[in-house]
């Protein structure tokens, strides 16, 4: 059982709202799917805008089916309002987990880059997010510094690997 909210050190709850929203399976998933999105995206695309606005689209359109989805199932053990509530929370975090890639793909519509290298930069992002997933992963079951690089270098090399096959599925 955990503490009050009250009890929880300023880290602690800190960390509790960093999990929620980067460490919950729809955090995982949001960020695999936003990077496929962007790497389909890229293929047809003529800015990176379009890049852009094609996937965080498909993105929130997921996200809407995944809170229907929570409301559904739960709705009748929970009410209606409360349902919508969870699932909302539930899945945010399929929305924040993409907003390094946004950011970077701003960033790369803003300076000019071409829709390759935005491209790139956000499957780096992903890369990079993921690698540290798997490093704190490794770090709360207590492996040594090496295991975590190593776990950290497999998990984003898994997660990446997942992208290209949803994207040669598509």
């Amino acid at each position: 059982m955990s503490a009050p909210a009250a009890a929880l050190t300023r880290w602690e709850r800190v960390k509790a709202w960093f999990d929620v929203r980067f460490r919950s399976p729809a955090a995982i998933y949001g960020l695999i799917v936003f990077a496929a999105f962007v790497t389909i995206a890229d293929d047809h695309a003529e800015t990176v805008g379009e890049v852009l606005e094609s996937a965080v689209t498909s993105l929130v359109v997921f996200f809407i089916a995944h809170v229907f989805a929570h409301t559904l199932t739960e709705h009748a053990t929970h009410g209606l309002r409360r349902a919508t509530r969870e699932g909302m929370r539930h899945g945010a975090g399929m929305l924040y987990a993409s907003v390094p890639s946004v950011l970077l793909l701003i960033y790369a519509a803003v300076s000019g880059m071409s829709v390759d290298d935005a491209s790139d930069l956000s499957m780096w992002s992903t890369f990079v997010v993921l690698g540290v997933l798997g490093y704190f992963a490794y770090a709360r079951r207590g492996a040594r510094l090496a295991m975590r690089l190593v776990g950290a270098f497999a998990t984003a090399c898994l997660g990446i690997f997942i992208v290209l096959l949803e994207y040669a599925v598509h």
